[in-house]
Protein backbone atom coordinates (compact mmCIF):
# COMPACT_ATOMS: atom_id res chain seq x y z
CA UNK A 1 0.00 0.00 0.00
CA UNK A 2 1.59 3.19 -1.26
CA UNK A 3 1.48 6.60 0.33
CA UNK A 4 0.97 9.55 -0.98
CA UNK A 5 2.34 12.92 0.61
CA UNK A 6 1.54 16.19 -0.81
CA UNK A 7 3.17 19.41 0.59
CA UNK A 8 5.93 17.27 1.10
CA UNK A 9 8.52 19.81 1.75
CA UNK A 10 6.57 21.89 4.16
CA UNK A 11 6.67 21.74 7.96
CA UNK A 12 4.48 19.10 9.09
CA UNK A 13 4.35 17.01 5.16
CA UNK A 14 8.28 16.42 5.93
CA UNK A 15 7.53 15.08 8.94
CA UNK A 16 4.82 13.20 7.59
CA UNK A 17 7.39 11.66 5.29
CA UNK A 18 9.77 11.07 7.71
CA UNK A 19 7.83 9.07 10.45
CA UNK A 20 6.02 6.64 7.91
CA UNK A 21 9.61 5.86 6.59
CA UNK A 22 10.70 5.38 10.35
CA UNK A 23 7.53 2.79 10.38
CA UNK A 24 9.10 1.12 7.23
CA UNK A 25 5.84 2.21 5.01
CA UNK A 26 5.89 2.96 1.08
CA UNK A 27 6.58 6.67 0.85
CA UNK A 28 5.82 8.57 -2.32
CA UNK A 29 5.96 12.15 -2.04
CA UNK A 30 5.55 14.95 -4.60
CA UNK A 31 7.19 18.32 -4.95
CA UNK A 32 6.48 21.14 -8.01
CA UNK A 33 10.39 20.26 -8.09
CA UNK A 34 11.54 16.89 -7.38
CA UNK A 35 15.50 17.85 -8.15
CA UNK A 36 15.38 20.43 -5.18
CA UNK A 37 12.92 18.65 -2.46
CA UNK A 38 15.80 17.13 -0.33
CA UNK A 39 13.65 14.48 0.88
CA UNK A 40 15.11 11.27 2.46
CA UNK A 41 16.48 8.31 1.24
CA UNK A 42 13.54 5.58 0.29
CA UNK A 43 11.49 8.40 -0.73
CA UNK A 44 9.64 8.19 -4.18
CA UNK A 45 9.49 11.58 -5.29
CA UNK A 46 7.65 12.21 -8.62
CA UNK A 47 6.73 15.78 -9.71
CA UNK A 48 2.77 17.41 -8.58
CA UNK A 49 1.50 20.40 -8.21
CA UNK A 50 -1.83 20.88 -6.64
CA UNK A 51 -2.73 24.15 -8.80
CA UNK A 52 -2.26 21.42 -11.66
CA UNK A 53 -4.29 17.97 -10.61
CA UNK A 54 -3.57 16.66 -14.04
CA UNK A 55 0.34 16.42 -13.03
CA UNK A 56 -0.29 13.91 -10.49
CA UNK A 57 -1.38 10.94 -13.31
CA UNK A 58 2.03 9.33 -12.41
CA UNK A 59 2.08 10.32 -8.83
CA UNK A 60 -1.03 8.87 -7.95
CA UNK A 61 -0.62 5.31 -9.58
CA UNK A 62 -1.42 2.86 -7.02
CA UNK A 63 -1.48 5.28 -4.39
CA UNK A 64 -4.30 4.22 -1.52
CA UNK A 65 -4.18 7.03 1.22
CA UNK A 66 -2.91 10.35 1.20
CA UNK A 67 -1.99 13.14 2.59
CA UNK A 68 -3.48 16.45 1.99
CA UNK A 69 -1.99 20.05 1.96
CA UNK A 70 -5.11 21.98 1.42
CA UNK A 71 -4.79 24.34 -1.96
CA UNK A 72 -8.12 25.43 -2.85
CA UNK A 73 -7.52 26.01 -6.43
CA UNK A 74 -7.01 22.60 -7.67
CA UNK A 75 -8.52 20.60 -4.57
CA UNK A 76 -11.84 19.37 -6.49
CA UNK A 77 -9.81 18.19 -9.77
CA UNK A 78 -7.09 16.55 -7.91
CA UNK A 79 -9.70 14.56 -5.53
CA UNK A 80 -11.69 13.42 -8.62
CA UNK A 81 -8.61 11.96 -10.30
CA UNK A 82 -7.76 10.60 -6.74
CA UNK A 83 -10.59 8.51 -6.72
CA UNK A 84 -10.43 7.50 -10.32
CA UNK A 85 -6.82 6.25 -9.43
CA UNK A 86 -7.93 4.27 -6.43
CA UNK A 87 -6.90 6.38 -3.91
CA UNK A 88 -9.63 5.17 -0.78
CA UNK A 89 -8.43 7.01 2.33
CA UNK A 90 -7.43 10.88 2.62
CA UNK A 91 -6.09 12.65 5.86
CA UNK A 92 -6.41 16.39 5.56
CA UNK A 93 -4.25 19.09 6.96
CA UNK A 94 -6.95 21.81 7.97
CA UNK A 95 -7.03 24.47 10.52
CA UNK A 96 -8.51 25.37 13.64
CA UNK A 97 -9.58 27.94 12.29
CA UNK A 98 -12.43 26.21 10.86
CA UNK A 99 -13.81 25.94 13.78
CA UNK A 100 -14.39 29.89 14.74
CA UNK A 101 -18.32 30.73 14.75
CA UNK A 102 -19.22 32.46 11.57
CA UNK A 103 -18.09 35.22 10.13
CA UNK A 104 -15.30 35.25 12.56
CA UNK A 105 -13.30 32.30 10.95
CA UNK A 106 -12.07 34.94 8.86
CA UNK A 107 -10.57 34.18 4.76
CA UNK A 108 -8.02 31.78 6.54
CA UNK A 109 -10.91 29.53 8.45
CA UNK A 110 -12.91 30.19 4.88
CA UNK A 111 -10.38 28.82 2.97
CA UNK A 112 -9.61 25.62 4.90
CA UNK A 113 -13.60 24.90 5.21
CA UNK A 114 -13.71 25.34 1.68
CA UNK A 115 -10.77 22.56 0.97
CA UNK A 116 -12.31 20.24 4.04
CA UNK A 117 -16.08 20.35 1.77
CA UNK A 118 -14.27 19.48 -1.22
CA UNK A 119 -12.65 16.47 0.46
CA UNK A 120 -16.39 15.34 1.80
CA UNK A 121 -18.01 15.83 -1.36
CA UNK A 122 -15.51 13.63 -2.71
CA UNK A 123 -16.79 10.65 -1.71
CA UNK A 124 -13.40 9.45 -0.31
CA UNK A 125 -13.09 8.25 3.08
CA UNK A 126 -11.36 11.05 5.16
CA UNK A 127 -9.47 12.23 8.60
CA UNK A 128 -9.61 15.83 9.09
CA UNK A 129 -6.58 17.55 11.31
CA UNK A 130 -7.41 21.12 12.45
CA UNK A 131 -4.14 22.55 14.26
CA UNK A 132 -4.66 25.74 16.03
CA UNK A 133 -1.32 28.09 15.83
CA UNK A 134 2.10 25.86 14.74
CA UNK A 135 5.09 26.36 17.35
CA UNK A 136 6.98 27.30 14.24
CA UNK A 137 4.97 30.37 13.31
CA UNK A 138 7.56 32.03 15.78
CA UNK A 139 10.65 31.62 13.13
CA UNK A 140 9.15 34.45 11.57
CA UNK A 141 10.78 36.56 15.07
CA UNK A 142 14.44 34.72 13.99
CA UNK A 143 15.67 37.53 12.46
CA UNK A 144 15.09 40.22 14.52
CA UNK A 145 16.18 37.80 17.45
CA UNK A 146 19.40 37.26 15.41
CA UNK A 147 19.87 40.34 14.56
CA UNK A 148 19.18 42.82 17.41
CA UNK A 149 17.53 40.81 20.02
CA UNK A 150 14.67 42.36 20.20
CA UNK A 151 11.68 41.97 18.66
CA UNK A 152 8.08 43.46 17.90
CA UNK A 153 5.21 41.35 18.39
CA UNK A 154 1.52 42.41 17.49
CA UNK A 155 -0.47 41.88 20.80
CA UNK A 156 2.36 40.65 22.57
CA UNK A 157 -0.45 39.49 25.64
CA UNK A 158 -2.43 37.27 23.39
CA UNK A 159 -2.40 33.84 24.13
CA UNK A 160 -1.58 30.57 22.12
CA UNK A 161 -1.33 27.32 22.70
CA UNK A 162 1.71 26.25 20.46
CA UNK A 163 1.75 22.67 18.73
CA UNK A 164 5.31 20.75 16.99
CA UNK A 165 4.81 20.27 13.94
CA UNK A 166 5.94 16.61 14.43
CA UNK A 167 2.97 16.12 16.70
CA UNK A 168 0.63 17.04 13.87
CA UNK A 169 2.59 14.75 11.24
CA UNK A 170 2.49 12.14 14.17
CA UNK A 171 -1.23 11.96 14.47
CA UNK A 172 -1.82 12.14 10.48
CA UNK A 173 0.69 9.04 10.22
CA UNK A 174 -1.13 7.04 12.79
CA UNK A 175 -4.34 8.18 10.85
CA UNK A 176 -2.87 6.70 7.89
CA UNK A 177 -1.57 3.66 9.28
CA UNK A 178 -3.99 2.31 11.86
CA UNK A 179 -7.72 2.12 11.54
CA UNK A 180 -10.73 3.43 13.50
CA UNK A 181 -10.05 7.16 12.16
CA UNK A 182 -12.22 7.90 9.16
CA UNK A 183 -14.52 10.49 9.40
CA UNK A 184 -12.63 11.81 12.58
CA UNK A 185 -12.12 15.15 12.50
CA UNK A 186 -9.26 16.07 15.34
CA UNK A 187 -8.87 19.58 16.76
CA UNK A 188 -5.05 19.90 17.62
CA UNK A 189 -3.01 21.50 20.21
CA UNK A 190 0.28 22.14 21.83
CA UNK A 191 0.00 20.99 25.73
CA UNK A 192 0.39 24.78 27.20
CA UNK A 193 -1.52 28.03 26.74
CA UNK A 194 0.82 30.58 26.72
CA UNK A 195 1.34 34.42 25.56
CA UNK A 196 3.18 35.24 22.57
CA UNK A 197 5.59 37.25 25.31
CA UNK A 198 6.02 33.87 27.30
CA UNK A 199 7.18 31.72 24.13
CA UNK A 200 9.62 34.47 23.37
CA UNK A 201 11.00 34.38 26.73
CA UNK A 202 11.27 30.78 25.72
CA UNK A 203 13.03 31.05 22.98
CA UNK A 204 15.61 33.40 24.95
CA UNK A 205 16.20 30.50 27.91
CA UNK A 206 16.59 28.23 24.58
CA UNK A 207 19.30 30.59 23.06
CA UNK A 208 21.08 31.91 26.31
CA UNK A 209 20.71 35.42 25.78
CA UNK A 210 18.15 38.11 26.75
CA UNK A 211 15.47 38.83 23.84
CA UNK A 212 13.62 41.84 24.56
CA UNK A 213 9.73 42.18 23.36
CA UNK A 214 8.45 45.29 22.17
CA UNK A 215 4.39 44.96 22.30
CA UNK A 216 2.17 46.41 19.63
CA UNK A 217 -1.60 46.97 19.76
CA UNK A 218 -3.49 49.27 17.81
CA UNK A 219 -2.49 51.03 14.90
CA UNK A 220 1.18 50.16 15.68
CA UNK A 221 0.18 46.12 15.50
CA UNK A 222 -1.94 46.64 12.04
CA UNK A 223 1.01 48.20 10.62
CA UNK A 224 3.31 45.52 11.62
CA UNK A 225 0.74 42.94 10.06
CA UNK A 226 0.43 44.65 7.41
CA UNK A 227 4.02 44.42 6.76
CA UNK A 228 3.33 40.65 7.44
CA UNK A 229 0.57 39.79 5.70
CA UNK A 230 -0.50 42.73 3.20
CA UNK A 231 1.85 40.69 0.35
CA UNK A 232 -0.84 37.68 -0.18
CA UNK A 233 -3.57 40.12 -1.37
CA UNK A 234 -5.85 38.16 0.57
CA UNK A 235 -8.98 40.51 1.40
CA UNK A 236 -9.67 40.79 5.50
CA UNK A 237 -6.99 38.83 6.20
CA UNK A 238 -4.82 41.59 8.39
CA UNK A 239 -8.42 42.53 10.30
CA UNK A 240 -9.03 39.19 10.94
CA UNK A 241 -5.92 38.45 12.45
CA UNK A 242 -5.58 41.71 14.25
CA UNK A 243 -8.96 40.30 15.85
CA UNK A 244 -8.16 37.15 17.02
CA UNK A 245 -4.86 39.03 18.42
CA UNK A 246 -7.35 41.33 20.08
CA UNK A 247 -9.67 39.26 21.82
CA UNK A 248 -7.40 36.70 23.22
CA UNK A 249 -5.68 39.09 25.04
CA UNK A 250 -6.44 38.08 28.91
CA UNK A 251 -7.83 34.15 27.85
CA UNK A 252 -6.97 31.17 28.12
CA UNK A 253 -6.01 29.40 24.57
CA UNK A 254 -7.85 26.10 24.18
CA UNK A 255 -5.70 22.82 25.54
CA UNK A 256 -7.24 19.41 23.68
CA UNK A 257 -5.73 15.77 24.15
CA UNK A 258 -6.09 14.28 21.33
CA UNK A 259 -2.53 14.13 20.08
CA UNK A 260 -1.98 12.35 23.00
CA UNK A 261 -5.22 10.29 22.57
CA UNK A 262 -4.34 9.59 18.86
CA UNK A 263 -0.41 8.56 19.39
CA UNK A 264 -0.32 7.20 22.88
CA UNK A 265 2.34 10.10 23.71
CA UNK A 266 2.09 13.57 25.35
CA UNK A 267 2.51 16.87 22.88
CA UNK A 268 6.02 18.30 22.76
CA UNK A 269 6.43 21.37 24.96
CA UNK A 270 6.88 24.62 23.43
CA UNK A 271 10.23 24.70 25.66
CA UNK A 272 11.72 22.00 23.72
CA UNK A 273 10.59 22.85 20.86
CA UNK A 274 12.54 26.25 21.22
CA UNK A 275 15.78 24.09 22.00
CA UNK A 276 15.51 21.98 19.29
CA UNK A 277 15.23 25.15 17.26
CA UNK A 278 17.72 27.05 19.15
CA UNK A 279 20.05 27.75 16.00
CA UNK A 280 17.55 29.03 13.85
CA UNK A 281 17.93 32.05 15.93
CA UNK A 282 21.43 32.01 16.55
CA UNK A 283 22.91 31.20 13.65
CA UNK A 284 23.44 34.23 10.53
Amino acid sequence: MTILVTGATGNVGRNVVELLLAAGAPVRATSRNPKTAELPAGVDVRAGDLDDPGSFGDALAGVEKLFLFPNPSGVAGFLHLARASGVKHVVLLSSAAVSEPGETAGPIGLMHLSVERAVEDSGLARTVLRPGAFASNVLQWAPAIREGGEVRVPYAESTVSPIHERDIAAVAVQALLSDGHEGATYELTGPESMTQRRQVELIAAAIGRPVTVVDLVGDAARAQLEDQYGAFGVPGLVDSVLGTYAASVGTTAPVTDTVGRVTGRPPTAFADWALEHRTAFTAA
